[in-house]
């Protein structure tokens, strides 16, 4: 062999570990939402989750929105109990959503979530407003037991769903409309999230 093949040998086998290992990382960031900050404890009623987000509005998102058309972020949570003898079992499950338009008569942003809106004089504080939650109660201290070993699904996005229906003709494509982060969560027997999920 020369010295020029066991270089490229050496290149390709490098490049294939890289590339080996950047699949094993864990996917925090998916369709321009990243995963910053997630919390899960038990407290006196149940269990509360803490999560926040980081991401900005594409070009299109952004000026549907101050055309205004109102658009929709969803996060969803199930905590599942796993069973080594059938298939794991949902435990609870709870669904939280935000409202975000540009109100132009009183050229201020809105934010409305469970029912209470909020106005916001920039974009940016109106999206860091709904980037998160802080102690959501996810789960009833019923539904959870202390022997048992549960993992929870954590998912937050752009819910097209909720688009006028003429607007959403055509998003199947991403078009700067695919928003979204998904993860799994191992819960260790304390109901924290165990390290390295």
């Amino acid at each position: 062999m020369t010295v020029n093949s066991l270089w490229r040998q050496g290149c390709l086998a490098l490049l294939l570990g890289l590339a080996m290992w950047l699949a094993l990382l864990p996917a925090a960031r998916a369709q321009g939402v990243e995963l910053a900050q997630v919390s899960a404890a038990k407290a006196e009623d149940g269990l509360e989750l803490s999560f926040s987000t980081r991401f900005s509005l594409s070009p299109a998102v952004e000026d549907a929105l101050m055309k205004g058309v109102p658009v929709y972020f969803a996060a969803d949570v199930s905590v599942y109990r796993n069973r080594w003898y059938w298939r794991d079992v949902r435990a609870a499950r709870s669904s939280r959503s935000w409202r975000l338009e540009w109100k132009s008569l009183t050229r201020q942003f809105r934010v409305s979530n469970e029912g209470l809106s909020r106005s916001y004089a920039t974009l940016s504080e109106a999206l860091s407003s709904l980037r998160g939650v802080s102690s959501w109660h996810v789960a009833d201290l019923k539904d959870i037991e202390d022997d048992g070993r549960y993992y929870l699904e954590f998912s937050y996005r752009l819910d097209t769903s909720q688009l006028p229906k003429p607007m959403q003709i055509g998003l199947g494509a991403p078009q700067g409309w695919t928003m979204n982060v998904e993860r799994t969560f191992q819960l260790n027997p304390d109901f924290s999230i165990r390290n390295g999920s």
